[in-house]
């Protein structure tokens, strides 16, 4: 018999949970897998009968959300799923709660085995399920226990791990694990992965990947050991993490990715007010992939003292600042400045879109690594500033997007800001331009740009006035001598248009070019490989030159 079909009677009537009782034991809160599929992982919501079936029904919520309904059938809701359609009702032969802690390390790390050293290793239950029991005699089985013990790093993902054995039955034959990757198993219950790092005192690096973690926590004394936790799509809230914290003592690195986040709640009986507490040795915290919009929270981690590295790409972060005296206004003069050891902050594939927000990064005491790709800012499309606009905005910082910033490209990009900023001068107001430009002064002094802005003309005169005028030189091996061309052109062309008016130029039709911006004391060119930016973007002075490879 199949699965109960969905109803769409939405005059629901609401029935009692089952009481759980089952062939295979399963309960409510219980983590599965489908036979044969240790990747599709779900929560059991329901275990009894349904109305005008036979038989006993599991009520399973997917993690891949993909089910077929959100808990009801025939307009009888049994419970309430995550979303419309992430839930479906199975037999209990078709799901299976897993292996235990020590079996899924044998199956892994055991290598091919005799069937009468698997005999030797498991007997197995009434309900076919294998049950460890001690061994004896057989050297082949001693000489692979002592592979054993000499692991350090084991890796069990997906292999639909649910249970732990008795402390001893682990540190007896693993003893020294020290990284530990449970990512994709069927754990739920702190007191487990208590269990776990109590059998396991080496235990150093534990990875957690979506485990769908209980928000009840007991006491959890043997995590005391751990540096790095990686508890990424686990559905952990802040809540949560706030408990753990106490336990947490020597952690280093907490991952979060993936956990739905929106708001860093401290807890309220801290003496830091709204500011988060504790983690006295983090130095790397990753909130990746979150939902977090406010820099409100953010701030909000200001006084962890040791933290060095904060992830934060791909949440919702329009707007980025440092402090002022209105915000440390509850603090003592005796405090420590906010982030005051951060020294890499990645900010990509956010919603940031304006100059202030850079300008802020440079308040950061120690900030020198910063990610800022994929942001509307840097989006040329939507009129974004290109890297040398970052670069020159930016003195402190030395990795940009992943790219280490040489002396020679800070020199270059800060020239070509300065020229930037006097071309947009041309169209726009010089006072706003100056102000939204904070460091075109500064520059300007320093590399002794003496250009200025020209004024007064009006009508046609302006309109030929905000051209830029550029020479174009062919260097490609097979294009010949050809003589420069100087040509008149828009701020607004873009590097692709340009390109295409080169083949027109130079009758190279169907050639794939190449433009390099040559700029004066500058012993390299400058490839210009982003066909949206346009000539205004890239910073080119009065009589650039172009160099038209191929």
């Amino acid at each position: 018999m199949g699965e109960p079909p969905e109803s769409s009677d939405d005059s629901l009537q609401q029935v009692p949970e089952g009481n759980g009782d089952n062939e295979l034991g399963i309960r409510i809160g219980q983590r599965v897998h489908a036979v044969g599929n240790t990747h599709r992982i779900g929560t059991v919501c329901f275990v009894g009968q349904l109305e005008g079936h036979q038989g006993e029904w599991v009520g399973v919520d997917w993690d891949d959300g993909a089910g077929k309904h959100d808990g009801r059938v025939s307009g009888v809701r049994y419970f309430t799923a995550r979303s419309n359609n992430s839930a479906s009702f199975v037999r209990s032969k078709n799901l299976c709660t897993g292996m235990s802690f020590v079996e899924a390390l044998y199956l892994r790390y055991r290598g091919e085995s005799t069937k009468e050293e698997e005999d030797e290793m498991y007997v197995l239950s009434s309900r076919r399920r294998r049950v460890a029991v001690q061994f004896v005699g057989k050297s082949k089985i001693e000489e692979k226990l002592q592979h054993l013990g000499d692991l350090q790093v084991v890796s069990i993902p997906y292999l639909g791990v649910g249970s732990v054995n008795p402390s001893h039955e682990i540190s007896d034959v693993f003893p020294n694990i020290k990284e530990l990757n449970l990512t994709g198993n069927l754990f739920s219950r702190w007191q487990d992965i208590n269990s776990i790092c109590e059998a396991l005192p080496s235990l150093e690096i534990l990875n957690l990947t979506r485990n769908l973690m209980e928000a009840d926590i007991p006491e959890l004394p043997s995590l005391k050991n751990i540096r790095i936790l990686v508890l990424n799509s686990c559905g952990i809230t802040w809540e949560l993490v706030q408990r753990l914290e106490c336990y947490l003592q020597a952690i280093e690195e907490l991952h979060l990715m993936g956990n739905n986040l929106r708001m860093i709640m401290p807890t309220p009986s801290q003496p830091g007010g709204p500011y988060v507490q504790g983690f006295d040795s983090l130095r790397l915290l990753n909130l990746e992939d979150n939902c977090i919009a406010s820099w409100n929270e953010i701030f909000k981690l200001s006084k962890l003292r040791r933290l060095q590295q904060l992830h934060l790409n791909k949440n919702k972060l329009k707007h980025v600042f440092y402090t002022n005296t209105d915000r440390l206004s509850g603090l003592q003069n005796s405090c420590p400045k906010p982030f005051e050891n951060l020294e890499c902050l990645l900010l990509g594939s956010n919603e940031i879109d304006d100059l202030t927000s850079i300008d802020s990064l440079n308040l950061f005491p120690k900030l020198m690594d910063i990610r800022l790709s994929e942001n509307p800012i840097v989006d040329p499309a939507k009129g974004g500033i290109s890297r040398f606009v970052l670069v020159a905005c930016l003195p402190k910082v030395k990795i940009l997007n992943g790219s280490e910033i040489s002396i020679r490209e800070r020199k270059e990009s800060e020239i070509r800001y300065v020229r930037y900023v006097l071309t947009k001068m041309q169209s726009a107001n010089p006072l706003l331009v100056n102000h939204e430009y904070s460091r075109f002064e500064e520059l300007k002094r320093l590399h002794a740009i003496d250009e200025k802005p020209s004024a007064g003309i009006a009508g046609p005169q302006k309109m030929a006035a905000g051209l830029i005028s550029v020479t174009l030189i062919c260097v490609g091996a097979s294009m010949g001598e050809r003589q420069p061309l100087e040509k008149k052109l828009p701020p607004t062309t873009t590097v692709g248009r340009l390109k295409v008016l080169c083949e027109s130029f130079f009758n190279m039709k169907g050639v794939k070019l190449r433009l390099f911006l040559q700029e004066k004391g500058s012993p390299h060119p400058t490839l210009l490989d982003d066909d949206m930016a346009h000539l205004i973007d890239i910073g080119i002075g009065p009589e650039g030159i172009i160099l038209v490879d191929e």
